[in-house]
């Protein structure tokens, strides 16, 4: 009997499919892995934005890692919406436990410009989660809001790695993709993973697709499963990576606002 990699979740609920728990769900079933699930948060959300957020207790948030680690077990693990300081310190402190990978993806703002994460709770991010990870994914607006740093250019994006490091992760992957034309390379999306001694810069082609929503989450919860069927970090970011451009550019149109990425775009090729 063929047991598949285990990798966990703990994120928040998109109802719209497209980001969330449900991405990574998707994304971890797509590479061969087996997807777990803590729920910290549900969504009201579509294609048109986020219309309601209510966060779960820190109880309920426990109790759920709790119930999958000590009975199935982990081998890797993915951080996404902690709304607030007292979840991610939960959160954290349960991580800590552990001796898997862990990417920790901070979100703060929706595809959609919704805020999703309080203010009060970015120090508990910087002092307790960040430094349990192994691998963190900031984006360029996320890099801003933990570093006060804002990437311009490519060769801004050393400056951005070194200051996420300094909060502790193991590795940093700042993700380049809000980048514009004329900045760097124009024509390709770039993102460097770093540990501070080496350097990797991650570079796929810029497709023309408005539809975007969940690649953060999406390429997370890749590197996640990656980690999980034994990669290393290097290998496990470059294989995300593919994995995300092939569902960016087949994103679809869902509703009348931004779309979701195409989780499913291996197997469909394949058919």
């Amino acid at each position: 009997m063929h047991i598949p990699p285990r990798v966990l979740t703990v994120a928040g609920s998109d109802s719209g499919g497209g980001a969330g728990i449900q991405a990574d769900l998707k994304t971890m079933l797509a590479l061969g892995t087996h997807g777990m699930s803590v729920l910290t948060a549900v969504t009201a959300q579509n294609s048109l934005g986020v219309q309601g957020a209510w966060e779960l207790p820190a109880e309920a948030v426990r109790a759920q890692f709790r119930s999958v680690v000590d009975d199935i077990g982990v081998q890797a693990v993915k951080t996404g919406m902690l709304s607030s300081a007292e979840l991610v310190e939960t959160v954290a402190e349960l991580l800590a436990g552990l001796r898997v990978p862990v990417v920790v993806d901070p979100v703060g703002v929706s595809k959609h410009g919704d805020a999703l994460l309080a203010a009060t709770a970015l120090d508990a991010v910087r002092t307790a989660l960040l430094p349990t990870a192994t691998v963190a994914t900031p984006n360029l607006d996320e890099v801003a809001q933990l570093t006060g740093i804002r990437v311009e250019e490519e060769a801004d994006m050393r400056r951005a790695a070194a200051a996420v490091l300094g909060f502790g992760p193991r590795w940093a992957l700042i993700k380049g993709g809000h980048l514009t034309a004329g900045h760097g390379d124009g024509g390709s999306a770039v993102d460097l993973l770093t540990d501070g001694t080496e350097e990797h810069w991650l570079r796929a082609p810029r497709h023309d697709n408005r539809h975007t929503h969940g690649t953060g989450c999406t390429l997370a919860s890749a590197l996640a499963a990656q980690l999980a069927k034994g990669d290393t970090v290097p290998q496990a970011a470059a294989a995300a990576k593919d994995y995300v451009t092939g569902a960016l550019a087949a994103g679809f149109r869902l509703g009348a606002g931004i779309g979701p990425v195409d989780h499913g775009w291996r197997w469909r090729d394949a058919h």
